[in-house]
């Protein structure tokens, strides 16, 4: 008995159907990497935040051991040409959790220093972007820290950071007096107008580097772009304390 080839007509696996599909996907096409990049960087603005803040209160030392596991794992995908960019992308997160850790486990109460601490990257940020390293990676970092500096002179100029201290010495069940006494002088004209004011710089920062084609400044735009989402959510979670 003769083997008759296989008929170019019989139909795909389902499983097989679904990788062409992908393999010919828009997400496959330049802009759609660029979008991949963008909504990644949003995510790691975004959701992290949300895990790390009740354990860095509670296991600050677990949280900033965190950091090793964020740049092991973006070194190791880093290396590897099909998940370069997200390594890369990870490898910049590590210094914002690795910040975060600092500053949110074990100097909360003063808020003057946090932009500092947050800043811990910053020199090797602008040393990889000189040397054309990582500049994924460095670039979110830098649009993440930019955003962090928008919302911290916010609360300067609309003078929250005596709220600021006052959270942070408390039990989280007696915030809510404190916590509406901040939306309540945010919701004055001046609190108002600034947060108009620096909610349109982020937008113009933001929409500005979205007309770059290098995924880097994508990975910046989803970064700042999404410091209004997480302030947002912020101030809606303060709202119903």
């Amino acid at each position: 008995m003769i083997n008759q080839p296989l008929s170019p007509n019989v139909p795909l696996s389902p499983l097989s159907e679904l990788k062409n599909r992908l393999k010919n996907s828009y997400w496959r096409t330049e802009a759609g990497k660029k979008w991949l990049v963008f909504l990644s960087a949003c995510f790691l603005v975004s959701i992290p935040v949300f895990f790390q803040a009740p354990l860095v209160r509670f296991y600050p030392l677990l949280s900033l051991g965190l950091t090793a596991v964020w740049v092991v794992s973006g070194m190791t995908l880093i290396n590897r040409p099909k998940t370069q960019i997200i390594g890369d992308m990870i490898l910049g997160f590590s210094w914002s959790w690795l910040a975060g850790s600092i500053y949110w486990g074990w100097f909360r109460t003063e808020p003057l220093i946090h932009l500092p601490i947050e800043a811990i990257g910053l020199p090797f940020a602008i040393w990889g972007l000189t040397k054309g390293w990582g500049k994924v990676g460095n670039l979110f970092y830098l649009g993440s820290l930019f955003g962090t500096a928008m919302t911290d002179v916010y609360f300067y100029l609309v003078h929250l950071i005596p709220y600021w201290r006052e959270i942070m010495q408390v039990e989280p069940q007696m915030a809510g007096t404190i916590f509406q006494n901040a939306i309540a002088q945010m919701q004055t004209f001046w609190g108002i107008t600034w947060a108009f004011i620096i909610i349109n710089i982020l937008l113009w920062v933001g929409l500005a580097a979205l007309q770059s084609s290098k995924y880097s400044w994508w990975a910046f735009s989803g970064a700042v772009l999404s410091t209004i989402l997480v302030d947002g959510l912020f101030w809606l979670v303060a709202s119903f304390a």
